[in-house]
């Protein structure tokens, strides 16, 4: 499995397809795994594309150290350092939009365009995590691993989505569970996303930028989305209707079109 030393990890990381480089980041908890294969099929048709394991999560080094979003965007710039990568567009979903956010503040120059997927600019100005899914986030410590990834497919998808595809539940639940992060790196990732704040930045992203989120989200409330469509100058937000936060595979045929078609415009 290949690993490269950014910084003071070993991160974990697999290149698909030839291209203009796409450097997807996923979000709390979770690893490249989490990607549904027809985004990484399809994304790798036209773009060099660069998925990996933030630190703390999947085959990553999980360094007992207090992270932030800052120093998961220092690793994600690290790794692009290491791959000889100077430019990419950067697609972050969930806190991996936090990262993709602050890479876009932090690193401008090495951020063609910006996809920021079911994700926040986090901080007072946000739309909170409703309470009854922040109970869920926070009373793991006790569950085992089969019991956190039963957890993490409820606030993925709507419940009625759930009931109507039991087969496709079950396929996400089965990938989630191939390197499932441990609890205190899952602490740890979570203390980070609580911290971020980045309303008052965004005016300064300069990326061409796409919002994208869907409306039955439990986790990350759509609202989100609108206010960094707002906030972000001249950036697009669209919106599925039926989604939750797992969008990304829940509409995986269409979000990869509305992406392709902003990157290639």
């Amino acid at each position: 499995m290949p690993k490269i030393k950014v910084r003071d990890i070993n991160i974990y990381y697999e290149i698909h397809g030839e291209g203009h480089p796409l450097v997807m980041i996923m979000g709390l908890s979770a690893n490249k795994d989490w990607w549904h294969p027809y985004l990484i099929e399809q994304f790798s048709k036209s773009f060099k594309t660069v998925i990996f394991d933030n630190r703390g999560a999947g085959r990553t080094d999980k360094p007992k150290i207090e992270y932030s979003i800052k120093m998961f965007a220092d690793d994600t710039v690290g790794l692009m350092d290491a791959l000889g990568i100077k430019k990419a567009h950067i697609l972050g979903v969930s806190m991996g939009g936090m990262i993709g956010q602050e890479i876009a503040l932090s690193y401008p120059d090495r951020v063609n365009k910006l996809v920021l997927v079911s994700t926040t600019c986090g901080g007072p100005k946000s739309v909170p995590v409703p309470p009854e899914t922040l109970k869920m986030m926070l009373n793991r410590g006790e569950m085992t691993e089969e019991e956190r990834m039963r957890i993490t497919v409820e606030l993925l998808y709507p419940e009625e989505y759930r009931k109507n595809n039991p087969g496709i539940i079950e396929e996400t639940f089965q990938r989630l569970m191939i390197a499932p992060i441990p609890i205190d790196a899952y602490m740890r990732q979570l203390t980070a996303a609580s911290k971020f704040d980045s309303y008052e930045s965004l005016p300064k992203i300069k990326a061409p930028t796409i919002v994208l989120t869907g409306k039955k989200d439990v986790l990350l409330p759509w609202e989100n989305s609108k206010i960094l469509a707002e906030r972000i100058p001249g950036a697009k937000l669209v919106t599925f209707e039926e989604s939750g936060h797992g969008m990304v595979s829940q509409n995986a045929k269409e979000f990869a079109q509305a992406v392709i078609e902003f990157l290639k415009d």
